[in-house]
């Protein structure tokens, strides 16, 4: 993963100039480019050693350049997760680290799941449309307190809703990641604990990324299983969920749901979804705080320093062959 002595052409969603303690260009080798996806490339893809994913514009922007990226030895994406850049992975060349931004979403999306959690346990919904109405909608309502929760998809953006869920004094925290393994905080049950697991959830978190493994993972069946009364709430991937076996279960009342990512997204106009009862919808923000620039851009220098002096990337998730 060593940057020759020639150039390397470097492209950057962010303008170089706001990005502190980059690799000085004169010194490093490295050539800074600007493109946020837009129309024109900042140069021919063919010349860039290190790629810079513009966030959140979706895929066919992601892989238009990759297949013509011949030189690119380090694909960066700014999200936690890398499926909006995989169906491209297949035009480049073999020892291309594809790297993720673990480190940039975690407290932004861990406080947007506890206040998904909170705003529909609480019935805030209702309150909002009340103050709409100039109607008092008094009543008892859920607390997030003695309840169990489970974590479906336990890395480092699981483990930072954990530590949010601490003060509330909750029954019981479950995790579950791919497979099982044991944490600081008590043990992390496999995928295939998970029948098990649901029926005894008040809260059911998805944190998963998206992967073939986990694509409509929370199908009939697995909504099935949750318990009456139960909430799920999705700030992982739309497609993770099968969004018709959703709405025949929160259509029916038996369970409620959060969702900050929708299959389809955005979620169109007319969709049952946005009417559906029980059901919050946040528009996939997730990781949109202000949160997330400071920290995406030390991520973006502190890749490039390594790229520059010769050393491997972090938050590699894989490595094409």
């Amino acid at each position: 993963m060593r940057c020759e002595d020639t150039t390397a052409d470097v492209w950057l969603p962010i303008p170089a100039d706001e990005i502190e303690d980059l690799p000085e260009p004169g010194e490093s080798g490295l050539n800074y480019l600007f493109w946020d996806g837009g129309p024109e490339f900042p140069a021919d893809p063919a010349s860039c050693a290190f790629y810079v994913v513009p966030y959140m514009k979706g895929s066919e922007i992601a892989v238009r350049p990759l297949a013509g990226m011949t030189s690119v030895r380090v694909v960066q994406t700014l999200s936690a997760g890398i499926d909006h850049v995989t169906p491209g992975i297949g035009s480049l060349r073999p020892g291309v680290a594809l790297c993720n931004a673990k480190g940039v979403h975690e407290a932004s999306t861990a406080e947007l799941t506890l206040a998904l959690i909170l705003a529909s346990l609480r019935g805030i919904p209702g309150f909002v449309r009340g103050q709409d109405a100039e109607e008092w909608r008094a009543g008892f309502y859920p607390a997030l307190a003695d309840k169990s929760v489970l974590i479906v998809g336990y890395g480092s953006i699981g483990a930072a809703i954990e530590d949010r869920l601490a003060p509330f004094e909750c029954a019981r925290v479950a995790r579950v990641a791919r497979s099982a393994r044991t944490t600081g905080r008590g043990p992390v049950h496999a995928l295939a604990d998970l029948p098990a697991l649901l029926p005894e959830a008040d809260v059911v978190v998805l944190s998963t990324p998206l992967t073939p493994a986990t694509r409509r993972l929370a199908d009939a069946g697995f909504l099935a299983r949750m318990k009456d009364g139960a909430l799920l709430v999705n700030v992982a991937r739309g497609p993770v969920v099968d969004t018709n076996a959703l709405l025949k279960e929160v259509e029916s009342g038996r369970i409620t749901a959060a969702l900050d990512v929708t299959d389809p997204e955005p979620l169109p106009a007319g969709h049952p979804l946005w009417h559906a009862p029980g059901v919050l919808i946040s528009p996939h923000v997730g990781g949109s705080t202000s949160a997330f620039m400071p920290r995406a851009k030390r991520l973006i220098a502190g890749q490039l320093r390594r790229f520059a002096a010769g050393e491997d990337p972090v938050n590699v998730l894989l490595t094409t062959g």
